[in-house]
C-alpha cells in the first residue's frame, strides 16, 4: 500500500504543479492591480499596507490553518486512491496470500423424483418370398441383420431379435426392454437456509457461510412394490460442499454411497411415503437461489425459510417472500416462503447488496474530505454561537489530526475488518482533534467525524446523513433561541 501511497502522491501532486502557472498569474495580476492603486491613490495605498502589517501575524495563523486543511484534504485523498488501488490488485492478482471465497451466487434446484418401470416393446416385420429365396441363395440370414439398424443403449435392459420362418415368408421380430421413467411428485417440502456472512480483513470479498437443511416427501403411487429414483441436483456455483448427508427413511448415506454422489434408488412399498432429509455446508456470496424447475409443476406444500444477517433484494420476476422479519432499521432478516397447492415455474433468488467492499470503501473515502471540511465550518459555527475563543493554530492543528485518523481508517483495512478499521480511524483522528482543541469543541468534532461511517450502514447513509444535519441544526440554533428566550422573558 505505500507504493499505491506514493504514487497516488506523486500524480495529486503533479495536479497541484499544473495549478501553479494559472496561480502565478492570478497572482502577478494582483500585485500589478496593487501597484496602480498605490500610484493613483498613495495615501489609501499606505493606510492599507499599514493595517495589514498590524494584522499580518493573526492573517498569517489563519492562512496556515488554511494550509493545514489543503494538506489534510490532499493526504485523504492520496488515502482514497492508495486504499483503491490496493483493493484492484487484489481483485486482478493470479496469487493471494489469504483464503478467497471458494463459492459465488449458489443456485439449489430442487430434487426430480420418478418411478421406475420396465416396457418391453415388440416389432415385426415380415419379408416377401423372392426377399427370402435371394437371401438363401447368398448362404444365410445373418448379412441382414446390420440392416435393421441398432437401438439407442440408453436405458435398454434387454435386447432380442430373430428370423423365423413361416412357409415361404421370413419373419423378423425384435423385442427391446427400456427402463422407463415416471414423474413423481414432491409431496411436501420443507427447507431452511442459514446463511452468516463473513468481512474477511484486508477490504477482501465478502461471503457467506451456508448451512442447508431440507425434508423432502413423497409416495409410490402405484398398488404395488415399485423402484423410485430420488435424484438430488448439486447446487451450481457453490464450491466446495461439506458435511453432505443424504438420510432416506432413517437410513444415513455420505455422497460416496450414492450414484454421482446424491442419486438415491430403492424399492417402495404400495402407496408408501418415502422421508429424505439433505444437509451440507457451502460457501457462496452475492445471492442465493433455488430453482423449482424449468418447467410449470404443481407445488403441494412448499415451505422455505432463508435466515442471514445482511439485508436482502429480491430477484426480478421471481417468487417474493410471503413472510419477512425485519429489524428496526427495516433491514430484512428472516425470510419465509408458504405455497400451498399452486402451479409455478419462478424461481426464489435472493440477492444481497452491499458486497461490494471497493465500492463502499470508495463512498468511505470521499466522504472523509467532506468530514474535514465540515470540522472547521463547524468549529468556527460553534465558537461563534457560544461565543469560546477559536485560536487558528489549534484548529489547523485540530483538523490535521482528524485528517491523520481518517487516513489511519484507510490503512487500517488492509488488516481489519472495514467496520472496525474506518471506526479505530474516526476515534483517533477526534481523539486529535479534541487533544488540539479542547474538550469544548469535542461534540463538532464527534459530529464531522462520523459523517464516513454512515456509508458502513447498508444502505441507510441517507437517512442517517440527513439525522444528523437535524441534529447540527438544532445544537447551532440552540444557543440563540435561549438567550432569545431570556431577553423575552425580561421584557
Amino acid at each position: 500500500m505505500v507504493q499505491s501511497a506514493v504514487q497516488s502522491l506523486r500524480s495529486a501532486l503533479e495536479g497541484l504543479l499544473g495549478l501553479a502557472l494559472p496561480a502565478a498569474i492570478v497572482l502577478a495580476a494582483l500585485l500589478l492591480a496593487l501597484l496602480l492603486i498605490g500610484l493613483l491613490d498613495r495615501a489609501r495605498f499606505q493606510a492599507g499596507l499599514n493595517g495589514l502589517a498590524a494584522h499580518g501575524a493573526a492573517l498569517g495563523r489563519w492562512a496556515l490553518a488554511g494550509l493545514a486543511l489543503g494538506a489534510g484534504l490532499l493526504a485523504l485523498d492520496v488515502a482514497r486512491r492508495a486504499v483503491d488501488i490496493r483493493l484492484g490488485t487484489q481483485q486482478n492478482a493470479r496469487y493471494a496470500n489469504a483464503a478467497d471465497p471458494d463459492g459465488g451466487q449458489t443456485v439449489q434446484s430442487a430434487p426430480r423424483v420418478t418411478l421406475l418401470q420396465d416396457t418391453t416393446y415388440t416389432r415385426s416385420l415380415s419379408l416377401p418370398p423372392e426377399v427370402f429365396a435371394r437371401i438363401s441363395v447368398q448362404g444365410g440370414l445373418e448379412p441382414l441383420l446390420p440392416y435393421f439398424g441398432s437401438p439407442d443403449s440408453a436405458g435398454i435392459r434387454d435386447f432380442r431379435e430373430n428370423f423365423v420362418r413361416r412357409g415361404n415368408t421370413l419373419v423378423y421380430t425384435r423385442e427391446v426392454t427400456l427402463q422407463t421413467e415416471q414423474p413423481v411428485n414432491v409431496d411436501t417440502t420443507r427447507i431452511t437456509t442459514d446463511l452468516k456472512f463473513v468481512d474477511p480483513a484486508g477490504g477482501r470479498g465478502t461471503y457467506y457461510n451456508a448451512v442447508f437443511n431440507a425434508d423432502y416427501t413423497f409416495a409410490n403411487p402405484l398398488k404395488t412394490v415399485a423402484t423410485l429414483r430420488f435424484d438430488f441436483p448439486l447446487p451450481s456455483g457453490s464450491g466446495t460442499l461439506s458435511n453432505f448427508r443424504l438420510t432416506v427413511g432413517g437410513q444415513e448415506f455420505r455422497a460416496g454411497d450414492l450414484t454421482d454422489g446424491s442419486q438415491w434408488e430403492g424399492e417402495v412399498a404400495a402407496g408408501a411415503t418415502v422421508k429424505v432429509n439433505v444437509t451440507y455446508r457451502n460457501q457462496g456470496a452475492r445471492s442465493w437461489s433455488y430453482a423449482l424447475g424449468s418447467r410449470r409443476e404443481a407445488i403441494r406444500a412448499f415451505d422455505l425459510s432463508v435466515n442471514a444477517d445482511r439485508p436482502a433484494k429480491f430477484g426480478r420476476y421471481t417468487l417474493f417472500p410471503t413472510f419477512q422479519a425485519r429489524t428496526p432499521l427495516g433491514e430484512v432478516r428472516s425470510l419465509r416462503w408458504q405455497l400451498q397447492d399452486v402451479i409455478s415455474a419462478q424461481d426464489v433468488s435472493v440477492i444481497f447488496a452491499g458486497g461490494n467492499r471497493r465500492e463502499t470503501l470508495g463512498k468511505v473515502g470521499h466522504a472523509a474530505p467532506v468530514a474535514v471540511l465540515l470540522a472547521a465550518l463547524l468549529a468556527l459555527a460553534w465558537a461563534t454561537t457560544r461565543r469560546l475563543r477559536l485560536p487558528p493554530l489549534p484548529l489547523a492543528a485540530a483538523l490535521l489530526g482528524l485528517s491523520l485518523g481518517l487516513v489511519l481508517g484507510g490503512v487500517l483495512t488492509a488488516y481489519l475488518p472495514i467496520w472496525l478499521a474506518e471506526i479505530l480511524g474516526v476515534m483517533a483522528g477526534v481523539a486529535l482533534g479534541i487533544l488540539a482543541l479542547g474538550r469544548p469543541f469535542a461534540l463538532p468534532l464527534i459530529l464531522a467525524g462520523v459523517v464516513p461511517l454512515a456509508f458502513l450502514s447498508g444502505g441507510h447513509a441517507g437517512l442517517l446523513l440527513t439525522l444528523l444535519a437535524a441534529l447540527i441544526l438544532t445544537l447551532l440554533l440552540r444557543p440563540g433561541l435561549e438567550r432569545w428566550g431570556r431577553k423575552r422573558a425580561a421584557f
